[in-house]
């Protein structure tokens, strides 16, 4: 993997930044000596956050290409370049794959799975451009590892959103590329994604998918829940160290080994 250690002066771009884990990032990059751009469909707490942080808050819609478009264009326009570029904009209602509307189904992977695509898509070319190089983080889940009920919509573009960066990684690491990737599955994190229905789109209409906070549940009330600036240092390690993944709860692994195990067992027989 690249590393990317040179973080001070740097330019980074933090989609979904407002709040949350994003939000967390934005901080530690800055505190990293880094010129951070947050982006989020949420203008008002956007604007709020650039302020709090020392940001410059950029209001746009992961889903939309064209929105993503203006935002590299507006970045380049003031920062000339952009070098580590984080999409973390992310949505996570719960529901039973049964149950889902395709309206559902579009606005997950509009934002989870295109918000990444496009991400990658409309910044690897500047990325690319960069005589220092760059690094990408993509954030997806420990769902993206090992599903589990009523995170079937959710789980799925987590899933890809590993697999997009995996191979995004070995394709970059046979350009013998400047260019890094690290991709971010935390675990549980104190964050707004418990309120994920506030940003649907009101033309994809109420769907069956709901937010639940897990932290009250008993499930949730037995996991450590973590700080969106840690996850950020995590990050930020990450980044300088070249990681591919980036995980924030070892102790959850559990799942995860017992799907692999599975897998492996079933190619044996």
């Amino acid at each position: 993997m690249s590393a990317f250690t040179q973080l001070e002066g740097k330019v980074a771009l933090v989609t979904g930044g407002a709040s949350g884990i994003g939000k967390g990032m934005a901080q530690q990059l800055i505190a990293a000596g880094m010129q951070v751009v947050i982006a989020d469909i949420e203008d008002s707490v956007l604007q709020q956050t650039a302020a709090q942080i020392g940001a410059v808050g950029w209001r746009a819609d992961v889903s939309d290409l064209q929105s993503m478009q203006a935002l590299a264009e507006g970045i380049r326009r003031r920062f000339g370049t952009v070098h580590v570029v984080c999409n973390n904009a992310g949505v996570g209602s719960t529901g039973r794959i049964a149950d889902l509307t395709i309206s559902d189904w579009r606005w997950m992977l509009g934002v989870n799975l295109w918000g990444v695509i496009h991400g990658v898509n409309v910044f690897l070319p500047i990325l690319k451009d960069n005589i220092d190089g760059g690094h990408i983080v993509n954030t997806a889940s420990l769902a993206g590892l090992a599903g589990m009920p009523g995170l079937g919509a959710y789980s799925v573009t987590k899933h890809a959103v590993v697999a997009l960066s995996e191979v995004l990684a070995q394709e970059l690491a046979q350009d013998n590329s400047k260019i890094g990737v690290t991709v971010l599955c935390p675990g549980t994190v104190r964050t707004n994604i418990k309120a994920s229905q506030r940003n649907r789109p009101r033309e994809l209409g109420d769907g069956r998918l709901t937010d639940v906070d897990l932290e009250t549940e008993e499930f949730g009330r037995q996991m450590r829940w973590m700080d969106p600036q840690d996850v950020g240092r995590i990050v930020v390690t990450a980044i300088k160290r070249g990681d591919l993944h980036a995980f924030t709860h070892p102790e959850m692994f559990g799942a995860i080994e017992q799907r692999f195990a599975t897998i492996i067992e079933a190619g044996r027989r």
